[in-house]
Formats: C-alpha cells, structure tokens, sequence
C-alpha cells in the first residue's frame, strides 16, 4: 500500500470518527445555545428550585414532570441566551451585588428554614449565588438595553390622564390591584413571555406555588406577571388591574375583600383558590373617594408607571424574539421526547 493511499485511508478514518461525534452529542446534554451546553444535571437543579417537592401531595405523574422539565429547559435556554448578551456588553453583576441579594433573601427566614430551601431545590450556598449573578446579570441587561430607553413625556401622562378622566373619578373608595393568575385549562389566548401555561389542576397548584415563592424571593411583581401570568388581560401589563371599587370585592366574595383591605400596599396576598383557577392579589394603593386631579403627584406616578410598564413589557417581548432569532439553539431533551414518541415509546 502507497504512502499516500495509507495517509487518505487515515483521514478518511478521522473524518468519519468526527462525524460520528457530531451525530452523538454527549449524554449529558440537555440542550446547546450558541455552543454552550445546558446540561441535565443543570436542567435537574433548576426543576427542583422550580418545582420544589410539595410535601402535602407526593404522586406526580411521569408526563407531568416531562411538561414542566421542557417548560423549565425553555426558561433555561431564554436565560442562557440573556446571559451571553450580558457577558458580550461588559454587564456581568459584580461580587457586591451578588452578596447583597443573597443576604437579602437569607434575611428573609431562619437560618435552618434557609437551610431545609436550599435542601429541598438541591442547592449549595455557591450554586445559590452563581443563580443570583445570572438572574442580577440579566437584569442589568434589561435595565440597558430597555428600560433606561424608555422615555414617558409629561405629554405623555397628560394625554393619559384627559382619555381617561372618568378613571380618576373615583365614586367611592377604590383599591388598586395587580394580580398572578394561574388557571387548569389553558387559554389560547394568553401571551405570557414565557408562553408559560398550566395544562391541569395539578399542574396549575405547582405553577402557584412556585410563583408564589418567587415573590417571597423579592422578584418583581410586575416582572413575574409578564412572564407567567395567565391572565389575558392583565399580564401584558404586569398583572396590574386597574383600581377596583371597595364594592365590587365584596360582591365577588366578602372574604376575598376583607383580606383585601387588610393589605398594606406595596403587599402581596397568599394563594387564592377562585372558580378559574388560583390567583396572588397585590395592593398596589389605596385611594379615598373624589377626583383625582393631573397635579396630584399619585396620579402622575400611577400614570408613568402604568405607561412604563406597557412599553416596557412591548420591548422585552420584542427583545426576546430577536435574540431568539439570532442564537443558534439546539434543545435535545425535546428532541429525544419526540424520537421516544415516533418510536412508541
């Protein structure tokens, strides 16, 4: 055999073993974006933080956690491609900033509750502050690439406030409302930024409750509503409701308007179980009879803030989009669910 027959037989040899490779990813990939691996051990913690054991109900069926593993996967890959963008324009959070957070939410409890969470989602003290940079990191993204963007005029407010006059009319006392909704039955018509919805009743408990011990983690209301509330109309808008007179809570359930009122603003309530499903109210503030003038500063900020959120909600849908657009994403444990069910599996 010639030298040169032996050296093409060779890389013939090589180039099949590198396509065979690239036909095999490991088996520890749960999915690839922009080259970086999200592996199942990865995608295991995350569930677990997520979806943390309900001690009151031990069965879950085997289909439901594969819904809300490739829901999570989904978040993950979103996060991923947020983190990169991050690390690409120099707005990684630093140390102090991590530190800060975890103290925040360490304060939150007792040392052995903070201990029994961490235990429950799997989690070291350093996996714990390696989640918060990731989550502070993309924030910092946002607040650049969106929010400090985003400008509302005194035009702006004014124009709001003269088509809507008759709102800040209010012929008795009012409350202002945001609220998380989660429902049984998937509504088609929902457009979260997570594309987030619960499928069951069980599985919409679990949605709650994860959604609930993100509040207590200090998450943003507004933020949390936006990508997994399953309201139509008001998770656009970061949950909010508008101002709902003291009388129509007691029409639609006088226990619901006592807890209501017993609120402070700026507070949120526990899970309440509804006919549509489960829902966590906030106050946003409570307002005496009368007419709102534009000079009241109250009005100003309620209108700014309700502007804001809307264009601020519109950008980071857009935003999403477009980097989804530009990745290269690559989610094998969907893939494999789909082969698995091709083969009847």
């Amino acid at each position: 055999m010639s030298k040169k027959v032996l050296v093409l037989g060779v890389l013939a040899c090589l180039l099949l073993s590198f396509a065979a490779c690239r036909r095999t990813p490991p088996a520890n990939e749960a999915a690839r974006v922009n080259n970086r691996v999200i592996t199942f051990a990865d995608l295991e913690k995350q569930y677990a933080t997520s979806f943390p054991p309900d001690r009151g109900n031990t069965e879950t069926s085997e289909d439901l956690v594969t819904i809300q593993k490739v829901e999570v996967l989904r978040v993950m890959i979103d996060g991923e491609i947020m983190l990169q963008r991050a690390e690409k324009l120099g707005l990684m959070a630093a140390d102090a900033d991590v530190e800060a957070k975890f103290n925040e939410l360490k304060a939150l409890s007792t040392q052995e509750e903070f201990q029994r969470q961490l235990n429950e989602r799997k989690m070291t003290v350093e996996e714990l502050k390696a989640q918060l940079r990731r989550e502070l990191s993309v924030q910092k993204l946002f607040n650049r690439e969106i929010t400090s963007r985003i400008n509302i005029t005194d035009k702006d407010v004014a124009d709001f406030y003269n088509a809507n006059r008759e709102s800040f009319n209010l012929a008795e006392p009012q409350v202002h409302l945001a609220q998380l909704m989660v429902t049984p039955n998937p509504d088609p018509n929902v457009r979260n930024l997570k594309s987030d919805k619960a499928q069951n009743d069980e599985q919409a408990r679990k949605k709650i409750q994860m959604l609930l011990n993100r509040l207590k983690a200090n998450e943003d209301f507004a933020m949390v509503a936006q990508n997994y509330s399953e309201d139509a109309e008001s998770a656009p808008n970061g949950g909010d409701l508008g101002f709902i007179p003291e009388s129509a809570l007691e029409k639609a359930n006088v226990e619901l308007r006592k807890m209501v009122m017993q609120l402070p603003p700026g507070q949120f309530s526990p899970i309440i179980k509804t006919a549509e499903g489960y829902r966590i109210l906030k106050v946003i503030s409570k307002e005496p009879a009368g007419q709102r003038d534009l000079n009241d500063p109250r009005v100003q900020q309620t209108i700014r803030e309700q502007l804001l959120n809307r264009k601020d909600s519109l950008l980071k849908a857009a935003y999403y989009e477009k980097a989804r657009n530009e990745a290269t994403v690559v989610n094998r444990y969907a893939n494999s669910i789909l082969e698995k069910s091709k083969a009847g599996k």
